[in-house]
């Protein structure tokens, strides 16, 4: 079990903010944390790996307390077991493949473990080449099992396959999935995708100005009879232009750009660079923010 119970002040693009979260998560969960930028996301995972303090709170995995504001308890990170996988992979440019894995081992001869984690992911043939040889989808396996190197007591993916496109993100949802169910490590998982939320979690924690609001299994949260439309999208809002009294929304999904008429009261509070879900019953879309 991990609790997370913390608060912490911060600075978002719309001014200060006060994020104040108190969660649990059970041994074994996948767990996505939803919600718009700047909400908090990657502030909690920081929290977790202590790469950010809490202003108080209490951070607990299983027995161990790396985290206790009132009795002076913060584990520094690198006593603290996790395995943090990032958009930009963080590999070490001078080391082979292999060395990447043999320098994130806790033991240091633990060797059969490199090979197996490189077969996992399919490496073994690229072992002694250097991360700036491997394509976007390679770095990123390799950021995954040096990841899992660790032996971590959870896991945390900050949008990882944010950046890759949509072919190789799939295959790479996958490959996170099978690594899971191998290892079965208590997973957070940052994303704004609600396809990879569906596919991979067993929990979603919705964020919203720092807050959790909503928590619940995937087909809970966004299946609403108000959402249970023939299909959902997240986009993001790159336009606004008002015509009379309705508003067009120019909305980018994946590689695709759209246009959704909405009324004026469904625009309120938008604006650009918003995330939004388009939902569409028959042919009546439905846009809501998130």
């Amino acid at each position: 079990m991990i609790r997370v119970k913390a608060k912490k002040k911060l600075i978002s693009a719309a001014g200060p903010m006060a994020l104040d979260v108190d969660f649990l998560i059970e041994a074994n969960d996948l767990v996505t944390i939803f919600g718009a930028s700047g909400a908090g996301k990657t502030t909690i995972l920081r929290m977790i790996a202590g790469l950010t303090t809490p202003d108080e709170g209490l951070i607990q995995v299983g027995t161990e307390v790396w985290f206790d504001s009132k009795a002076g308890i913060n584990k520094p990170v690198q006593e603290r077991s996790i395995g943090f996988v990032f958009q930009d992979y963080n590999l070490f440019p001078n080391m082979t493949v292999r060395q990447n894995l043999e320098y994130a081992l806790h033991d240091k001869q633990d060797k059969p473990l490199v090979d197996e984690l490189l077969a996992l992911a399919n490496l073994t043939e690229l072992a002694n080449r250097k991360p700036q040889t491997l394509s976007g989808g390679q770095k990123q396996r390799l950021a995954l099992i040096r990841a899992l190197a660790r032996k971590p007591k959870i896991f945390l993916f900050d949008e990882p396959l944010s950046s890759l496109d949509l072919e190789l993100r799939l295959k790479l949802q996958d490959e996170i999935l099978t690594l899971y169910g191998r290892f079965k490590i208590p997973t957070i998982f940052v994303t704004h995708d609600l396809s990879e939320i569906y596919k991979m979690s067993s929990t979603v924690f919705i964020l919203e100005h720092g807050r959790i609001t909503r928590t619940g299994k995937p087909s809970e949260i966004f299946g609403q009879d108000n959402l249970s439309g023939k299909f959902k999208f997240v986009g993001t809002v790159l336009e606004l232009v008002q015509d009379n009294f309705l508003y067009i929304v120019t909305i980018q999904i994946g590689q695709n750009i759209t246009k959704v008429v909405v009324t004026e009261d469904e625009a309120a509070g938008l604006k650009v660079g918003d995330k939004v879900i388009v939902a569409a019953k028959a042919f009546n879309p439905i846009l809501l923010k998130v």
